[in-house]
């Protein structure tokens, strides 16, 4: 026979239909047999019943942790396994959630604009936040409460509910989705977050309220990069909301230049070691802030093993899971904790409907009886050693989550949920006529229609945008809040700030308002493995560390870094020098020898005196011309020597100052030439002082080859030489300014370049020719009889000479920067000073203040030695 595909969906993907044990099956290839009529579906083991559940035209399904954990019995496989029941401690905040979609249920049918003329059913039950009882719970859903559903030849859905709202946690609702999936039955999450169900491949049919943790992930780690957070610790419940979320953050973390110490699970069914083995590597951890992706129930386990030792302060970051938990804050050292959570809303009557529990209400439900008896300690029935509610309980009077509707971020998100599905249930079975809205609540429809309708859904309720997009995603918006502790001691949660995933990058974060961090510090606390590297420093990573973890090494010299955490320094441009700090680069101080420094003032001092010395003397012998000393030294070359030492001072002065094209030239041609000058005039009166005593000799002649005329034309040969030298080193490569950024790193110096160096060694090497050949002509007419022989000065002035232009040569090689140019003035000055006081000195010494000896007598007295 043959079995429809709904059959055998129901069979293979539920194993809930059986054939009665009566039926005969034929299976003759062509068609079902005629006793197929008797073929009934069933449900197989013990059917779960509703915490909560009402009839009505279209049935809504609900799936709630109401409490936390399972009853587990070991099985020894001799009789039949215990249905699965939960245990533990009610759960007051998702008691609110189911009473909370009752309330919304409630109000669509007392709605004359939704679903008029239709009632809306649900039956809500206690998933146990475990997987084996969502599971449980949406195979219930598929199928209804109905022992036997199938009696006709079509194996109807008549007990499959339209839609289901649930559950609280991304595991259970994963595992629901995928039971719920195959036959189209939409599912619309209050509080599943995790970023895995935004995947339409593997969840078709699921949507939610409340955004995906990936926009929260983004969130989070923009938000510890707003605090210059790099060096944080994390922690996740061990469940795909715990693992999923972090994973995300982690990620997101990474692209922010943030770190992580230790990434721990936990998992309220761990075993205690490993709560304790996660508290004790948090409270030896470095890490300031640790960010805490985990449900409130794992959290809440973590802070209690916290809490049994003291250990140092830290910052918690907070998924919208716990940090919204008013059952949280009691954890007084969490102050200054901060997350984001869902936005705070209103919800016109539904306090009144929380506390609208008559005894009555409550006997009839065992969760509601539980909750109540947990609360007001007391027994609605008589116990053993247990006292019994006298009818006195005021629930007005409770502080608990399930009363408190301060803010209802969640439970809005249950609320909007209902609606959503109450808005496509509408699409589908109403239309809009010209006098009202008709709705069939007669119609049959598939859950399939109301899944294609809920991707179409844009409403607002009580101002609060619903739509769905593509991945089944809300628009994701949150507050971020802060756990401030009040002048009572208490903490409460207080809106800082807002994040909307909308909006523009770079705009979606805004802080509003101030926040207050641990211990009730309004310092922003630091949380970084390594401080920060200031400019003038670079990042150098710690070997086997995180990136976070570096070491800050001053730039090296002529590089700067001009930003916090440079990976890297660069140089500076060649004319630029990094500052003391090295975090910028400044021009280069100019060096030169200037007029206003010392060195220039001393030198220039000296040049104008030696100046000023020569101006005197060929003062004094131009007074004294006529005196015998005067003429008997060859007065004309005198004086042409006094004027080229006078010159010789003075073009010292050209190489103080900054050096230009004019004086670079100026100053090595000047020197040359009246170097040379004064070189050719001291030659000439060498020459003459030989010539004269070798005319004295019997017979000779020699004084008419080296009259006057000829003395002239010696000098002036003698000098054009040097004219010509210069004339060509100019004309082919001459000095030219120059900057020296080589010598010395941190300045410029300016200089005048040799441009020709074979130009500027011709011109000392031919002065220095000259100077040798004054000297040696000197020392042979230095022993020459009189009483005042010039060639012994000349001697003495030479040897001077022609010492500081040997010990010039190196030291002009070997001097840095401007100090070049000092060494230079300085043989200047020094050899024309010796020149001057050695040939000047003593005849002006007799002729002031000896004149007696300024007699030809006593200039001719061959047997007194001068």
């Amino acid at each position: 026979m043959e079995i429809t595909a709904l059959s055998i969906s129901l069979i293979l993907s539920l194993g809930l239909c059986e054939l009665n044990s009566a039926l005969a099956l034929n299976v003759s290839g062509a068609g079902v047999s005629s006793e197929a009529a008797s073929l009934k579906c069933k449900l197989q083991g013990t059917t779960r019943l509703p915490a909560f559940s009402v009839d009505g035209d279209y049935i809504i399904g609900g799936a709630f942790s109401i409490h936390y954990n399972m009853h587990t019995v070991e099985n020894n496989y001799t009789y039949m396994p215990e249905p699965l029941r939960c245990k533990g401690s009610i759960i007051p905040r998702e008691l609110q959630f189911s009473r909370a979609m009752i309330f919304a249920i409630e109000e669509i049918n007392n709605s004359t604009e939704l679903l008029p003329g239709i009632r809306l059913g649900y039956q809500i039950y206690d998933s146990c936040a475990l997987v084996p009882v969502a599971v449980h719970v949406a195979l219930q859903l598929s199928n209804g409460l109905d022992p036997v559903f199938y009696t006709g030849d079509n194996c109807s859905q008549s007990g499959m509910v339209m839609a289901v709202v649930g559950e609280s946690g991304s595991t259970p609702s994963i595992s629901m989705s995928r039971v719920l999936g195959p036959f189209n039955i939409p599912q619309v999450s209050h509080l599943a977050t995790c970023a895995c169900l935004s995947d339409k491949q593997q969840y078709p049919s699921f949507f939610r309220t409340i955004p995906s943790d990936q926009f929260q992930a983004d969130a989070l780690a923009k938000l510890v990069k707003h605090f210059g957070w790099t060096w944080i610790g994390a922690v996740r419940s061990d469940s795909d909301y715990g693992n999923n979320g972090m994973a995300s953050f982690l990620a997101a973390a990474r692209r922010e230049g943030i770190c992580v110490e230790y990434s721990e699970a936990i998992h309220r069914s761990s075993q205690t070691g490993r709560i304790q083995r996660v508290a004790d590597v948090i409270r030896r951890s470095t890490a300031m802030v640790v960010v805490a992706f985990t449900a409130s129930g794992d959290m809440k386990i973590l802070l209690e093993e916290l809490s049994l030792e003291p250990f140092p302060p830290r910052l918690w970051i907070g998924s919208e899971s716990w940090v919204t938990d008013p059952d949280m804050l009691r954890f007084s050292f969490c102050a200054g904790a901060i997350g984001f959570g869902i936005e705070q809303s209103v919800i016109p009557g539904l306090r009144d409907f929380l506390l609208d529990l008559s005894p009555s209400k409550v006997a009839a439900s065992p969760q509601l009886t539980e909750f109540w008896e947990d609360a007001f300690n007391c027994r609605l029935k008589k116990t053993t050693n247990e006292s019994v509610c006298d009818g006195s309980e005021d629930i007005q009077t409770l502080q608990t989550p399930y009363t408190d509707t301060s803010q209802l971020r969640i439970t809005n998100m249950v609320y909007k949920a209902v609606y959503a599905i109450a808005h496509a249930i509408h699409n589908a079975v109403c239309q809009e006529r010209k006098s009202a809205t008709h709705c069939d609540k007669f119609s049959r429809i598939e859950s399939e229609e109301i899944l294609m309708q809920l991707k179409k859904v844009h409403f607002s309720q009580n101002g609060y945008d619903v739509s769905f997009d593509a991945n089944g995603d809300p628009v994701a918006t949150y507050e971020l809040v802060n756990w401030q502790k009040t002048e009572g001691g208490n903490i409460e949660l207080v809106t800082v700030g807002h994040y909307d995933a909308s909006l523009p990058v770079g705009r979606e974060f805004r802080i509003n308002r101030n926040l207050t961090w641990v211990e009730g510090s309004t310092q922003v606390p630091v949380s970084v493995c390594s401080e920060s590297c200031p400019p003038g420093t670079r990042k150098v990573l710690q070997k086997g560390k995180p990136i976070c973890c570096y070491d800050c090494l001053p730039c090296p010299e002529g590089e700067i870094s001009n930003a916090t955490d440079s990976p890297d320094c660069f140089p500076c441009l060649k004319e630029f020098w990094p500052n003391a700090e090295r975090d910028a680069c400044l021009p280069k101080p100019v060096e030169f020898l200037s007029f206003n420094e010392v060195l220039g003032i001393i030198l220039a001092s000296f040049s104008v005196g030696g100046a000023c010395l020569a101006i005197i003397t060929a003062a004094v012998f131009y007074r004294h011309r006529t005196s015998p000393i005067v003429r008997a030294n060859n007065s004309e070359l005198s004086f042409l020597l006094l004027f080229s030492l006078t010159l010789c001072f003075l073009c010292s002065l050209t190489f103080i100052g900054a050096p230009s094209e004019w004086s670079c030239m100026l100053r090595h041609t000047a020197f040359g030439i009246t170097f040379v000058l004064c070189m050719s005039c001291v030659l000439g009166k060498t020459i003459v002082v030989l010539m004269a005593f070798r005319a004295t000799l019997p017979g000779s002649n020699v004084m008419k080859w080296f009259g006057p005329t000829q003395q002239r034309m010696t000098v002036v040969s003698l000098t054009l030489v040097q004219v010509i030298i210069c004339t060509i080193w100019l004309v082919l490569n001459p000095p030219f300014p120059v900057k020296n950024l080589t010598t010395y790193k941190e300045r410029i110096i300016l200089e005048c370049a040799l441009g020709s160096a074979v130009g500027f060694w011709a011109v000392l090497g031919y002065i220095g020719l000259l100077a040798v050949f004054c000297f040696v002509l000197a020392v042979l007419a230095r022993k020459l009889p009189d009483n005042f022989n010039e060639a012994k000065l000349i001697t003495f002035s030479m040897l001077i000479f022609c010492a500081v232009w040997i010990t010039f040569i190196p030291a002009y090689v070997s001097s840095p920067g401007k100090f070049t140019v000092a060494v230079e003035i300085f043989a200047i000055l020094a050899s024309s000073f010796g020149l001057t006081l050695c040939i000047f000195a003593p005849k002006c010494f007799i002729i002031l203040f000896e004149p007696e000896k300024n007699t030809k007598k006593h200039l001719m007295n061959k047997n007194q030695s001068g």
